[in-house]
Parts: structure tokens; C-alpha cells; sequence
């Protein structure tokens, strides 16, 4: 047995088994490449699914871990502790924001949210406490996130579903105004839905919405847990649709590796008060001090704008891969959040073959590919990438 085979052994013993993974056991990482335990290496065009935006192990974020770690891991919030409000000072600098509160995942930031946005209700709507969401949605997998995710497969198997979310069609905005009533207290939207297909709506929905919640005094929240730390090419999604929300959420590239979340709002909207809201690791002194770092990196070095200028030349470079490949029948996206889709649902055959020459990727649909690379990738790596692929799909039969 080698190494890897051991432990996907221990896996097969111990793990509860709700992903089927890829046939690797990786061992380290550096930039955008990651290694298994033979050896090999892989461009990693999923960045720990758009987590690393500044890439895999980047030094000033793995100093500020080692620094952290000699010093304080873990505290309750009724301290203060340095590396939070350090984190908290950059967002709400780099945004329209006034508030953050901070968690551990998406899920976690996007239920906060809710709970702002009801208790908003509560004392400003009469009482409104409906939230409407996106058809093709994704906003976590609790048990009130699947009710505001708007696919259902992620919803079946747990019905009745818990009310208070009402889902229609993504950009649409008469759809939101025939489905808002007086129980209706918010909007609940991503800036481009990634796990739904990376859809992008007109460039005029988010105004419309934004307009259409202003008369009706509903919050808009934006869920930049995706699309957030500059994947989009600014370093919130919102920025790239004119338009302000009331609120909105992060994690993913927020903690550049480390569980991080955090819902942040205006201040006319921060009803929470002591007591109402609170989370044991929220704002752990680790994870926040990760953030911190690769925060700074992302805002000082203007990764956005670089990672911007990455995404134009791997969307140009997929749309060469569409003219020469008829199986190819659209490419889209936005920055370094991008997907290409096939006529049939070849995409996990494709992945199949471009894991074994060393990229890996993501079947967002069964005829979708997603990429969502470090906003550090090169040039180079991104032409390598296009080289695996060009040949998977030349290679890979129609199902």
C-alpha cells in the first residue's frame, strides 16, 4: 500500500461518506499548485473552492498564523482581541459598510444576516419577516439555508422546508416585486450565483432591485460569499453593479484558508443588540488574524485589479477553447469566476481526465465546468491549464 492508499483507507473506516472524492490524498501546497503524497502536482483552478484567493500557503498569511499561534488562539467575545477588530477595520474601510459581526462559515453569515434582517423587520415592517431569495441560488446547507438555497435538490430530502423564504426566478425583478407582500422584510441575492452555473444577471437587475427595495423599505443584502475578496474584479462583488446594499455576507476567500465568516451592515440596519447574536469561535483570534493578512494583501497589493486582468485572459483563452471545440457552447463569468459549458453532460468525464494530467476543476452542473483559480495566478499557469483541457476535451467521448 502506499501512503495515499493508507489513508484512503482510513477515510473508508472513519469518515462519513457525503463526498466522493477525487482519487489523490493531497499533502501540501504552495501558490497554485498542489501536491499528493506520490508527488504530483496539480494546478489548482478550484483555490479550496474560491478560498485562496491569494493562492495556497501565501507567506504573510502563514507568518500571521505562526505568529498568532505563540499568543492567543482563543477567546470568548466578551474580551477584546487584536487580530479581529484589525480585520474588522479593513472591510468596513474598503466598503459601503459600518458593522461586522463575525462566524465561521457562510452558512453561518448568511443565517446572522436573516436574523438582522427579521428582527429589522420586527420593529421597522410591523412585524415582516419573509426574505426572498434566487431560483439557482446557494446560501449554505442549514437547515434555514437550504430553504432560502433555491434548487431543490438541495431541498428534497429534507421537507417541510422551514418557512420565512419565498424563491423565484434570478434576474428578475418583476418576479421580486409580485412576490413581495407585508410579510416581506428583505432581499437576499448573489452578485453572480456561483454554485448555481456562475449565472450573471443584466448589468441593470441590481439597480432595479435596489430601486424597488428603497420604495418598499426592504433590506438588500448582497451574498459575497463567493463572490467577495476580489473574485469578481473589485474587491466586492456589489461593486461590479453600481448599486449599495444594506447588508451582506462573506467567508470563503475572507479567511484565505483559514474557517472564517462574517455578515456586515449599514448602521441604520444594526439592530442586534447584547444577546441577540453570538457564535463561541466567531472572531476566533487565529482565523482572524489569517483574514487580516490576506485582507491586506488583497487591498495593498490590488489584487482585484490584477486578478481582474487575470480572469479577462482565462475567459479569452476558454472562449478560443469554444471556437475550436463544437461541444463548447458558452463561456461566462466574471473575473477569476468563470465557467464554460458542453452540450451534453460530459463535464465529470472531463474532469476525470484533466485530474490525472494534473488541473483540477469543478462540475458545477453535469454540463458545466466551473473555474475559480488563486487571483494570483499567472499567465503561464492559466495557458498550461487551457493545454490539459483542450486535450480532456478532445479526448473525452460524448456520454
Amino acid at each position: 500500500m502506499t501512503i495515499g492508499e493508507q489513508w484512503k483507507q482510513v477515510e473508508a473506516d472513519y469518515y462519513m461518506q457525503v463526498v466522493r472524492r477525487m482519487p489523490m490524498v493531497l499533502e501540501r501546497a504552495q501558490g497554485t499548485y498542489v501536491y499528493d503524497t506520490e508527488g504530483k502536482g496539480y494546478l489548482d483552478f478550484t483555490a479550496g473552492w474560491a478560498v485562496l484567493n491569494v493562492g495556497h500557503s501565501h507567506p504573510e498569511v502563514t507568518a500571521a498564523i505562526q505568529e498568532q499561534a505563540g499568543m492567543i488562539l482563543q477567546m470568548s467575545n466578551l474580551f477584546y482581541t487584536i487580530p479581529q477588530l484589525k480585520l474588522a477595520k479593513i472591510l468596513v474601510d474598503n466598503s459601503c459598510m459600518d458593522r461586522v459581526f463575525f462566524c465561521n462559515s457562510g452558512a453561518e453569515a448568511n443565517e446572522g444576516v436573516c436574523k438582522l434582517a427579521r428582527k429589522y423587520g420586527k420593529l421597522h415592517l410591523n412585524g415582516a419577516h419573509e426574505i426572498i431569495t434566487a431560483d439557482n441560488s446557494f446560501h449554505g446547507r442549514t437547515m434555514a439555508m437550504m430553504a432560502a438555497t433555491g434548487q431543490a435538490h438541495y431541498q428534497d430530502n429534507w421537507r417541510p422546508l422551514m418557512p420565512g423564504f419565498v424563491n423565484v426566478p434570478y434576474n428578475d425583478v418583476d418576479a421580486i416585486k409580485e412576490a413581495t407582500t407585508d410579510q416581506t422584510c428583505a432581499v437576499l441575492l448573489e452578485p453572480v450565483q456561483g454554485e448555481g452555473g456562475v449565472n450573471v444577471p443584466d448589468p441593470d437587475y441590481f439597480t432595479q432591485v435596489r430601486a424597488w427595495c428603497d420604495e418598499k423599505r426592504l433590506l438588500l443584502i448582497s451574498d459575497e460569499v463567493q463572490t467577495g475578496m476580489g473574485r469578481l474584479g473589485t474587491l466586492f462583488g456589489y461593486e461590479q453593479f453600481g448599486f449599495e446594499p444594506d447588508a451582506l455576507t462573506m467567508a470563503k476567500g475572507l479567511g484565505a484558508g483559514a474557517p472564517l465568516g462574517a455578515f456586515l451592515c449599514k448602521q441604520e440596519y444594526a439592530v442586534l443588540e447584547p444577546g441577540d447574536h453570538g457564535s463561541t469561535f466567531g472572531g476566533n483570534a487565529l482565523t482572524t488574524a489569517a483574514g487580516a493578512a490576506g485582507a491586506k494583501v488583497v487591498v495593498d497589493e490590488n489584487w482585484s485589479a490584477k486578478g481582474a486582468e487575470a480572469g479577462a485572459y482565462l475567459k479569452a483563452r476558454l472562449e478560443e477553447l469554444q471556437a475550436k471545440h463544437d461541444v463548447v457552447t458558452d463561456v461566462r463569468g466574471m473575473g477569476m469566476l468563470l465557467a464554460l459549458e458542453l452540450a451534453d453532460n460530459r463535464a465529470g468525464a472531463v474532469i476525470a481526465e484533466t485530474v490525472a494530467n494534473g488541473l483540477l476543476l469543478n462540475a458545477v452542473r453535469p454540463n458545466t465546468l466551473r473555474f475559480m483559480p488563486p487571483l494570483t495566478t499567472s499567465r503561464a499557469e492559466i495557458d498550461e491549464a487551457i493545454g490539459i483541457l483542450d486535450a480532456a476535451l478532445n479526448k473525452v467521448p460524448a456520454p
